[in-house]
């Protein structure tokens, strides 16, 4: 098998590199939490690599996934590196085998990281119409002022058939110039290519310490230094996006309090501004302790998907996203992580990304926004035209 690799943005030792394949475990349809904590279990004191479906959600309740698919990532793939790089000038081994042809890759990667003349050369072409949008938008506004669901996150996707995409690492490069997003990721296997720039957290463990960052609020950067703050200090300001901000960490709030030690859960930071190399986002941070009996499994059972995702309540607002989506998500809006050795572990956002299926030459870029009984139909399309910009527009 072609080695796998996995380049993780966010992490203490700063970009680090998976390389090939000791163990893995795939599952393509249902969540199997004995398969998966047996998994975990003979591999404990590894590195682990993996991401979860959005999908997976049919697994933890009542749910289904019907929309049409071209992707077809598996529902899980969890795998074991047989080294592991720190990525600085030169790539340094810092965990598993010291195998001369794992280093020539890594060191390929950085290679072809830096080489940034990589390019999208077709047009996407957008999966729902402009028309479509706007209609499926005020059924959704309807459910709103019916009281069924409060926020939904409804996205569309833009893709691009039959697309050799050549160099991937390098255009991963191009990517992470253009956004330096900071739980960027990038994988490859036989099957599938991913090159993810999310700005988005979706949990971290460490320790007793489960954080979660919700995401909600999004507004563009400019390049005049006094009208971009005003920008910044608009969207801390805006009503709308503070509601909608605030309804996903009261969501968080009560995913968290499954798993939580008594009293323990807490809002670290509300509705604050972070801003990056092309958008403004709100962000907040929702924090608990946890105690050793709490498993991987237990968390996911509570808190995937993240509620930025979705919507509330979670699963009436995952209802009214299967029936009003023209695709279906797949990895994206799913999560893709790093486990420690020692059991901690950072999960992203799949958002922001490019997903391709290498045999099938198939590439998405999936995109959307929550939507609120405020919320209007133009500058709800016209924030995912923004989301899209850099993967659509900055890459060819």
């Amino acid at each position: 098998m072609e080695p796998t690799c996995f380049y993780w943005q966010h992490h203490e030792l700063g970009p680090v590199l998976g390389v090939g394949l000791t163990a893995e475990l795939k599952l393509d349809h249902q969540f199997d939490q004995t398969l998966v904590q047996d998994f975990m279990a003979a591999h404990k004191g590894h590195y682990i690599f993996g991401y979860l479906s959005y999908d997976l959600k049919n697994s933890f309740e009542a749910l289904a996934s019907e929309n049409p698919e071209k992707l077809n990532f598996p529902a899980l793939h969890f795998w074991v590196p047989e080294s592991l790089y720190q990525l600085k000038e030169k790539p340094s081994l810092i965990w598993g085998l010291a195998q001369q042809e794992n280093q020539d890759l890594a060191q390929k990667f950085l290679d072809l990281f830096e080489d940034k003349n990589s390019r999208i050369s077709a047009n996407f072409q957008a999966r729902t119409t402009k028309n479509r949008y706007v209609d499926q938008f005020e059924k959704l506004k309807n459910a709103l002022q019916r009281g069924d669901i409060y926020e939904v996150n409804y996205c569309q996707e833009f893709h691009i058939e039959n697309h050799e995409l050549a160099n991937p690492v390098g255009l991963f490069g191009r990517l992470s110039e253009l956004t330096k997003a900071p739980h960027a990721a990038f994988l490859q296997t036989n099957d599938h290519v991913v090159l993810c720039a999310s700005p988005e957290r979706f949990m971290q463990k460490k320790g007793p310490l489960l954080r979660s960052e919700p995401i909600k609020g999004t507004a563009p950067r400019s390049e005049d230094k006094a009208q971009d703050q005003q920008i910044a200090t608009a969207l801390q300001n805006n009503p709308k996006e503070r509601a909608e901000n605030i309804m996903i960490v009261d969501l968080v709030r009560n995913d968290l309090s499954q798993i939580a030690a008594k009293d323990s859960v807490k809002v670290d930071e509300l509705c604050e501004i972070y801003s990056f190399e092309t958008v403004h986002q709100m962000i907040s941070k929702i924090s608990c302790q946890i105690d050793n009996s709490v498993g991987f499994t237990d968390i996911l059972k509570a808190c995937f998907p993240m509620g930025s995702m979705t919507g509330a309540p979670k699963i009436a607002a995952m209802q009214h996203i299967e029936a009003h989506e023209d695709f279906k998500r797949g990895l994206y809006s799913g999560s893709i992580g790093l486990m420690e050795p020692n059991g901690d572990f950072d999960f992203n956002v799949v958002i922001r990304s490019l997903l391709y299926n290498r045999k099938t030459q198939y590439l998405s870029c999936a995109v959307g926004s929550a939507i609120t009984i405020g919320a209007n139909a133009e500058d709800e399309y016209q924030e995912c035209l923004l989301k899209a910009e850099k993967l659509i527009h900055g890459l060819r």
